[in-house]
């Protein structure tokens, strides 16, 4: 990682993990060209769990054991750091250009990145379990209608794992006296 100031620890990339809305997965075909694809993930202990159809392009590439990429974006915002009056100044003012390009044409960001290897869910109590937490994920509201949704559906899906193998996390945030936040993690 380039930016080590902002290289994050494990715990706040698994943070990032649980509740982002949704992750890239990353794989290499076989031609050698990468193919990625965003899945809805939920994670339980160092594994990551996602569905799927049980045809298309993913299955087939998706092979057990196969190595991949997968990326998590948790909050994203352009900061305002300044007011109309300071932005005023700063714009006639050359030699605060930098401070332009560098504090107001920014975002604020985190993100995790995880490499692991791809494994479909063979064992029926696992498949449950998965289904069941990627429900409460993102149909928190619709629990008591779970196990239902389970016994009509659950069969006409993949679910896949990935363990953790490696976890990286990163951030860019600005405090509330527009300092940027740097990473106690060097």
């Amino acid at each position: 990682m380039r930016r080590k100031d902002r290289q994050m620890d494990a715990a706040f990339g698994l943070q990032i993990i649980d509740k982002a809305a949704y992750a890239v997965v990353s794989v290499v075909d076989e031609l050698g060209c990468p193919y990625s694809i965003p899945i809805s993930p939920v994670r339980i202990g160092d594994v990551i769990y996602f569905h799927s159809a049980q045809g298309g392009r993913k299955v087939e590439l998706f092979t057990e054991g196969k190595p991949m990429c997968m990326v998590f974006v948790g909050e994203v915002q352009v900061p305002e750091l300044y007011s109309e009056e300071e932005l005023k100044v700063m714009e006639q003012d050359e030699s605060r250009a930098t401070e332009l390009t560098r504090r107001v044409f920014t975002t604020e960001y985190e993100s995790a990145i995880v490499k692991g290897k791809i494994l479909q869910v063979q064992d029926e109590d696992e498949r449950a379990k998965a289904f069941r937490a990627i429900c409460m994920k993102y149909c928190p509201s619709k629990e008591r209608l779970i196990e239902s949704a389970i016994r009509a559906g659950g069969g006409r899906a993949f679910i896949y794992s990935v363990g953790i193998d490696e976890l990286t996390a990163k951030r860019k945030k600005y405090d509330a006296s527009g300092e940027e936040m740097k990473s106690k993690s060097k």
